[in-house]
């Protein structure tokens, strides 16, 4: 009976020192999420509990078929750090596998472990919890200390303790990562976000909010929402009320006049804080993408005016070709009555004024291409100043011009005229605002200078102040009114200038004014040569363009032969050679467009070709170089292109 007593008190005895050692293994566990630091604890306090040869813990890898020794102690150090395919592990993978505890021994030199490591005997446990099998844990015993029943259940609680602590560690470990990420996620998007609780005020924010509101992160938690971006806003408001409801997630377009600026708004419950009343609030700054917006509107209605006028302008240009030129050239004669040369006068001036009208119209209206050719920027200038003559006498403003000799570049004539359209506009504005007593003036100068000609706007005006000088250029920058203009003007006409190989650039004018230059390179024109006779062929379906033109040509000595249709215009040229065409591009042929036909048959007309009007072609860029008579023509323009062609 005292053995029994005894044995019974040994046992007692191992059991409560389990019992104190598996809680000082959860003391351990509990004091590191890291894996490395727990696998650690556990290979040691095994080892040390079990009086064992050595421990080794080894985890699965999560994208690759190996174990990895995570943790090795006593005679099972030399393992650390070592990486085994799975189908070398052993007892560790068939542990795994069987999801139960592997025992082994045999005589010496023993059983293997893994492939290169013997032991006397050994027990595997699988690391599994929650499902999930993490990887084994392997405890060499010595050989005079065989495993007993206690031994076996102390190793599986370990394991398991250690699987459940290492199956927590991952989650914690991937819910801290999700954490970063969202969090990293919330401040970089572009597009405020606020948690707005029920009081109305701001709980958290990102970067973008605060940016836009224009405070610090921190300062801007406990903040009202609406007061911190729109000072008042009743709709902010009733879109907040409405978001805690759940109605209409619709995005709202709101103004801001604290912010100057326009705000889209799209706010929502937050479903995990029901009850709570917060919502979630995103906050985007639409004002530029709504500039761009109302700029695109803008191009579409012009393009709209464009289809109306190009039309009509056609048939306004073949009459006004014939008063215009007809009268031109009857005032050169010398023998003209005094009363009939005025009266020619006026119908001159007026026609030439009416065909300017009809080209400034076309301006903005063109599509296409951009064409390149022979630009005169005095003609240009003349023509851009009458299409504010209007605006400039409703504001009393004076315009004066200056000429430093010719100023011929290569380019897209209504591109620039676009842009020198621009600094005029600029300049009638800046002036608007000056009070009634003061000088309202306006500059514009021509000329060139060494190898480049320009264009100088100079106005009397407030000026631009030094520190916005650097702005000026850049998209949707504008110091006017909110609904006055969308800061694109000056942008987009320094991208022409520059793409005509110029600059545009911006200098303070004396008195508190401004001066924009535009500077392009100089075009030499080259000499006039005489003209002498030649046979030209005119292919317009308007007779008066062949009355304007012959009169213009014949007593110069050129031959003078029409063409009204396609058909017309094929037929003569194979019949007689021509040393100049003079061709209307809207003119047709028989069933396809007149251009591909004729030049298929007459390829040497490509260099002897001027186009009569300003209608575009989509013949490609074969074409861009033709020289082109606008119509409706001038004589003395009509004669500089001619000879230049025919001398």
């Amino acid at each position: 009976m005292q053995a029994e007593r005894d044995d019974f008190a040994r046992r007692l005895d191992r059991r409560i020192n389990e019992i104190f050692s598996l809680q000082e293994l959860s003391y351990i566990l509990s004091e590191s999420l890291q894996t490395e630091r727990i696998v650690e604890q556990v290979a040691r306090f095994t080892s040390r509990f079990l009086e064992a040869e050595g421990t080794v813990v080894a985890l699965a890898s999560e994208d690759r078929p190996e174990l990895r020794i995570a943790a090795a102690d006593g005679s099972l150090a030399p393992l650390l750090g070592r990486s085994i395919p799975s189908a070398d592990g052993g007892l560790l993978t068939q542990a795994i596998g069987r999801e139960r505890i592997e025992l082994a021994e045999g005589p010496p030199p023993g059983v293997e472990l893994v492939a290169g490591m013997l032991v006397a005997r050994t027990a595997v446990a699988p690391l599994r919890a929650h499902g999930m099998t993490l990887g084994a844990m392997a405890v060499a015993a010595r050989r005079d200390r065989p495993f007993s029943t206690q031994d076996l259940w102390l190793i599986s609680t370990v394991a398991m303790q250690a699987a459940v602590v290492l199956t927590n560690s991952r989650f914690f470990s991937l819910l801290r990562q999700g954490k970063e990420e969202w969090e990293t996620t919330f401040d970089a998007l572009s597009e405020g976000i606020a948690l707005v609780d029920g009081a109305g005020r701001i709980s958290r924010a990102n970067r973008a909010l605060a940016l836009l509101a224009g405070v610090p992160l921190a300062s801007l938690v406990g903040r009202p929402f609406v007061a911190s971006l729109f000072s008042e806003s009743e709709a902010a408001e009733d879109l907040i009320a409405g978001a805690r409801l759940g109605k209409s997630r619709i995005p709202t377009l709101l103004p801001s006049t604290k912010l100057q600026r326009t705000l889209r708004l799209a706010g929502a419950p937050l479903p995990a804080q029901e009850g709570t009343a917060s919502i979630v609030v995103m906050v985007e700054d639409v004002t530029d993408q709504r500039a761009l917006e109302a700029q695109l509107i803008q191009n579409e209605k012009m393009a709209a005016v464009g289809q109306l006028v190009s039309g009509v302008a056609h048939e306004l240009n073949n009459p006004l070709t014939s008063i215009a030129g007809l009268s031109e050239l009857l005032l050169e004669q010398e023998r003209l009555p005094s009363d009939a040369r005025e009266h020619l006068s006026v119908i001159h001036e007026q026609a030439d004024r009416a065909g300017r009208i009809v080209a400034n119209l076309l301006t903005f209206a063109r599509k296409g291409t951009p064409e390149q050719a022979t630009v005169d920027l005095e003609d240009v200038a003349q023509r851009t100043t009458l299409l504010i003559q209007a605006e400039l006498r409703l504001r009393d403003i004076t315009l004066e011009r200056a000429t430093g000799g010719p100023a011929i570049v290569r380019g897209d004539r209504y591109e620039i005229q676009q842009v020198l359209l621009n600094l005029l506009t600029n300049a009638v504005h800046a002036l608007s605002d000056l009070p009634p007593e003061a000088e309202r003036r306006i500059l514009v100068a021509t000329g060139q200078e060494d190898a480049h000609a320009y264009v100088r706007v100079t106005d009397t005006g407030p000026g631009i102040p030094a520190a916005l000088t650097g702005r000026i250029f850049t998209p949707f920058f504008t110091t006017k009114d909110p609904g006055q203009g969308t800061g694109l003007g000056l942008s987009i006409s320094y991208g022409i200038i520059e793409s005509h190989g110029g600059r545009l650039s911006h200098a303070p004018a004396g008195g508190g004014g401004s001066t924009f230059t535009i500077q392009l390179p100089a075009f030499g024109s080259g000499p006039v040569k005489k003209l002498v006779p030649r046979r030209v062929l005119v292919a317009d379906a308007d007779r008066s363009v062949h009355r304007a033109v012959t009169a213009l040509l014949t007593q110069d000595g050129v031959q003078i032969h029409t063409a009204r249709t396609g058909a017309e215009t094929i037929a003569m040229s194979n019949d007689l050679e021509y040393d100049l065409l003079l061709l209307d591009p809207t003119l047709s042929g028989a069933s396809d467009p007149l251009l591909p036909q004729l030049l298929a048959q007459r390829p040497d007309l490509a260099s002897r070709l001027v186009f009569l009007g300003d209608t575009n072609l989509s013949h490609g860029s074969d074409f861009l170089d033709v020289p082109r008579l606008s119509k409706p023509l001038v004589p003395r323009e009509a004669r500089s292109v001619l000879q230049r062609l025919l001398g």
